[in-house]
């Protein structure tokens, strides 16, 4: 985050919003250990907060793209994007769901293991056999397993045929049924959060839908707490809506890599430090509808 603070508006953004959030982002984002920014209450808003400034730099005034789409917690920054939250609204939400997951996952020890090639149909019939969850389909042969460490342990010595597998260092698991009190956490508070509809194309990791009732993808958000991430399936109706490119907001990179995988022909970029923003903005300029 160190080369953001040198932006002109963002050092002071971050400071706003660590008040808003009660959080050092700044500190968190720049100095702080991998274990302190391993802490789901931590992380969870930082990445909604680097999101934000990097997007709020890059447009201007009522500037919006076509279309926004987020990855699991990356929902809460497309819900501000879109315009259906503030963003002091989704960073007061993020931090509220940051709680209540890493509360979830502290009742009992779980994780995720990305499963990497095979044939698809196989790594989740392997998944389904280990009684584990797939918790994020991504497309491109990627799929995500979690649950607790024993199931995951037996997956790993039998693993799906041709696949490779990668633990991956979070709290818990998220996207499952482990996930379930954060989940009725989030709905006492959803009832009194301010939402407007969306002003741009808006999708769901749900089923990639496009929802254009505000009030609609709050509950879906709440929900999909504990529900797999289907970012195949909103990546198939990006190709049904003809985009033809993809800039993929800080911490950047993973997206864009399934995508070159799974959207061929697209112009891609992962907006990662400030040296990306004239590359960004020529590309908005290309591809202006």
């Amino acid at each position: 985050m160190s080369p953001w603070l040198e932006v002109p508006g963002v050092a002071d953004r971050l400071t706003w919003w660590s008040a808003v959030t009660g959080l050092d982002l700044i500190r968190y984002g720049t100095t702080a250990d991998a274990e302190e920014i391993r802490d789901t209450a931590v992380a969870q808003p930082l990445l909604v907060a680097a999101a934000l400034a990097a997007f709020q730099t890059l447009y201007e005034g009522d500037e919006r793209p076509d279309a926004v789409a987020g990855h699991s917690v990356g929902e809460l920054a497309a819900a501000a994007v879109s315009g259906v939250l503030t963003p002091e609204t989704a960073l007061v939400l993020v931090r509220e769901r940051g709680r209540a997951m890493a509360e979830a996952a502290a009742v009992t020890e779980t994780g995720m293991t990305a499963v990497l090639g095979g044939d698809p149909d196989e790594v989740l019939a392997v998944i389904e056999k280990h009684g584990l969850t797939p918790a994020n389909v991504n497309g491109a042969g990627q799929v995500v397993a979690a649950g607790t460490m024993d199931r995951l342990a037996a997956l790993k010595e039998d693993p799906p045929p041709k696949a490779r597998l990668r633990p991956l260092s979070v709290a818990g698991a998220f996207h499952t049924e482990h996930m379930a009190p954060a989940v009725d956490a989030l709905r006492r508070l959803a009832p009194g959060v301010p939402v407007r509809d969306p002003e741009i194309t808006l999708l769901s990791n749900r089923d990639g839908a496009v929802v254009r009732d505000g009030r609609e993808y709050l509950d879906r958000l709440v929900a999909q707490v504990s529900a797999p991430v289907r970012w195949d399936r909103c990546m198939a109706t990006m190709r049904e809506l003809g985009v033809s490119a993809i800039i993929e907001l800080p911490p950047a990179g993973t997206l864009v890599g399934i995508a070159k995988r799974e959207l061929k022909g697209l112009d891609l970029l992962a907006l990662k430090t400030p040296e990306d923003l004239d590359k960004a903005r020529e590309l908005i300029k290309a591809h202006a509808s």
